[in-house]
């Protein structure tokens, strides 16, 4: 069974719990090396400074992951009192935590409103494997494109979010998963003694990425600074539904993997499947994948297909994949559906989608079938939800009793 905390600040476990957002200040979070010495400079610090400042800042930040001012003990206490009474260093709240039965967690994060009416909320996966640790993290809060097969699809867009609340979501996980040195370590370090658990980021969960593309940005090349939280840009996978005018955008100004869920090999079907069809349709979405840059074997593009039950799983749509894909280096992720209560499909066979992964790897394509992960805390692909539109106690039973009849996992 899966496991549910409420991490509300009692006595001594409040420590455990950062500081909330304060939209009142500034953050420091999420702004490049340029504009926090432009900030710095607006609060009286001299331009002769600010850049062993920022220097400073950004290794407690980003390689320490402090969360107070306090904590930053080469900083004189003059100076941190400035910066603590203009700015912000802290992380997300943290409503809820989950843990499912095979590791997964799932965390309900809650940011301020910033002109939303309310505070907003999303939620982020940790997904951990051998010898790696995948962290799933979201762009929107809500989505705009009704992919009708999504869960996360069925909850209208409320805002973007901004790249300190992109970054923020790395910067909490790491805080849950012990994956900051510790006071104790040396200070040259910049990893747990025991290596990181957190090795790969994904923007696959809530929301389009390319439709908050310079927030997605700033904040993915600030997760790939070398002299911070030095993530390899091999190791961060930017999804998209096909916004192709964001795509070359993304291999040019960011340099980070593309992954592209594709889900259906004829526009007739990929118009109900996935509605942006209808704007940039599967010929002009894979020449921009072919024009991706930095694309060869080395840097293939993933592309994502759930299995639909007798929607797009027959092996006549995967000859016509493999046929779509011909000349662009690629892997096939193949997703088993995951279900939620008013969903219309099912979840292909698993025989089938066996015989449907063989034939693309016959054709010479890596065709990896996903393990279904956190089915039962709703974590895995396409369940995500904000707070606001979780289901209901009787509709979490029905999803289990789903899972048990048709799944048997």
């Amino acid at each position: 069974m899966s496991v549910s905390y409420d991490l509300k600040p009692i006595g001594a476990a409040s420590l455990l719990r950062p500081a909330k957002m304060d939209e009142t200040k500034a953050s420091l979070i999420g702004l490049s090396r340029a504009e926090m010495a432009s900030a710095l400079q607006e609060i009286g610090v001299p331009e002769r400074q600010t850049r062993m400042r920022v220097s400073q800042l950004w290794h407690w930040l980003y390689v320490r992951g402090v969360s107070n001012f306090d904590d930053m003990f080469n900083i004189s206490k003059d100076m941190r009192e400035k910066m603590k009474k203009h700015f912000s260093i802290a992380r997300p709240e943290i409503v809820e935590e989950q843990i499912s039965n095979d590791g997964t967690r799932k965390w309900l994060l809650r940011f301020p409103s910033r002109g939303a009416g309310k505070p907003v909320e999303v939620e982020m996966v940790y997904i951990p494997e051998e010898g790696r640790g995948t962290l799933c993290m979201s762009s929107q809060v809500g989505c705009t494109l009704t992919c009708s097969f999504c869960h996360t699809g069925t909850q209208k867009l409320v805002r973007n979010l901004t790249a300190e609340e992109i970054l923020g979501q790395l910067l909490i996980a790491r805080d849950r998963l012990g994956d900051f040195p510790d006071k104790d370590t040396p200070d040259g370090a910049i990893v747990p003694a025991e290596g990181r658990k957190i090795t790969n980021i994904v923007m696959m969960g809530m929301g389009e990425p390319l439709y908050n593309f310079e927030a997605v940005k700033q904040a993915l090349l600030i997760a790939s600074d070398g002299e911070g939280l030095s993530l390899s840009k091999r190791r961060i996978t930017l999804s998209t539904s096909g916004v192709v005018p964001g795509i070359f955008k993304t291999g040019e100004e960011i340099g980070v993997m593309l992954a592209i869920s594709l889900h259906a090999v004829r526009d007739e079907l990929r118009d109900i499947l996935v509605p942006i069809n209808k704007k940039y349709p599967l010929a002009e979405l894979l020449d921009a994948c072919r024009a991706y840059p930095g694309l060869s074997n080395a840097k293939r593009i993933t592309f994502e297909y759930v299995m639909l039950k007798d929607v797009n799983d027959s092996l006549d749509d995967a000859k016509r994949l493999i046929k779509l894909l011909k000349g662009i280096p690629a892997k096939i992720n193949l997703i088993p559906f995951n279900p939620w209560p008013g969903s219309n499909y099912q979840c292909s066979d698993w025989e089938q989608i066996e015989r449907f992964a063989d034939l693309i790897n016959q054709a010479g394509y890596a065709s990896p079938i996903r393990t279904p992960r956190g089915r039962d805390i709703l974590a895995a692909c396409g369940q995500l939800k904000s707070q606001s539109e979780r289901l209901r106690k009787s509709e979490r039973l029905k999803l289990e009793a789903m899972m048990i009849a048709g799944h048997g996992d």
